[in-house]
C-alpha cells in the first residue's frame, strides 16, 4: 500500500503486530482493538508509541478514555463503498477530541480523498492505483468553501449566510 501524509508519499514507521505473535520489544506498533483491551496494561508500559486498528464496524466502545494513548488510529475501509469510517472519525475528532494522526486505510477512490480530510484523517493508505496516482500527480483539488462544518484543525468562517469558508493554514491539503 502507498502512505500519502502532508502531501508525499513516506515510508511507514509502524508495523502491525499480528494478534497472535508476540509483539516486538521496539518501534511503532498497531494493535487490534481486541489486543489493546486484553493487553491494555503492558502496553501501557512500553516506551515505543502504540496505534490501534479498528476494522469495519468495529465500534470506539471501550476504547473511549483511551483514544488519547494512541499515537495512530487507523481505520480499515475495505469497500470504497463502506462508509462507517467517517462517522467514526468525526467522533474520534469531534466528541473525543483525538489529535494523533488518523488514518484510513485501504479501498480508498480519489473522490474520498477530500471527504476524508474534512472528516478528520491526515494519512492515507491506500490501495487503489488510480487514486495513488492521482495523489501523486496533484489531481486531487480540495474545496475550502463548504456549508457543513468539518473536523478540521483550521477555523471556518461564515461570510454570508450559512456557507462556511476555510481559513486555510501553511500545511494543510
Amino acid at each position: 500500500m502507498a502512505l500519502f501524509k502532508k502531501g508525499a508519499l513516506v515510508e511507514d514507521e509502524w508495523q502491525l503486530a499480528a494478534e497472535d505473535a508476540p509483539l516486538p520489544r521496539q518501534g511503532h506498533i498497531i494493535v487490534g482493538k481486541a489486543r489493546y483491551l486484553a493487553e491494555k496494561d503492558d502496553l501501557a508500559t512500553r516506551e515505543a508509541p502504540i496505534g490501534l486498528l479498528l476494522q469495519s464496524g468495529e465500534v470506539l466502545d471501550g476504547l473511549e478514555q483511551d483514544v488519547h494513548r494512541f499515537a495512530l488510529i487507523v481505520l480499515d475501509i475495505p469497500k470504497y463503498v463502506d462508509g462507517r469510517a467517517y462517522s467514526t472519525a468525526r467522533i474520534l475528532r469531534d466528541r473525543l477530541g483525538y489529535r494523533g494522526e488518523l488514518r484510513a486505510q485501504g479501498n480508498v477512490l480519489r473522490d474520498q480523498v477530500s471527504f476524508l480530510h474534512r472528516c478528520g484523517f491526515d494519512a492515507l493508505d491506500v490501495t487503489h492505483a488510480g487514486t495513488i496516482e492521482a495523489l501523486l500527480s496533484g489531481a486531487i483539488v480540495f474545496v475550502h468553501e463548504h456549508y457543513q462544518p468539518a473536523s478540521l484543525e483550521g477555523q471556518e468562517e461564515a461570510p454570508s449566510g450559512f456557507r462556511r469558508r476555510l481559513r486555510v493554514t501553511q500545511g494543510d491539503a
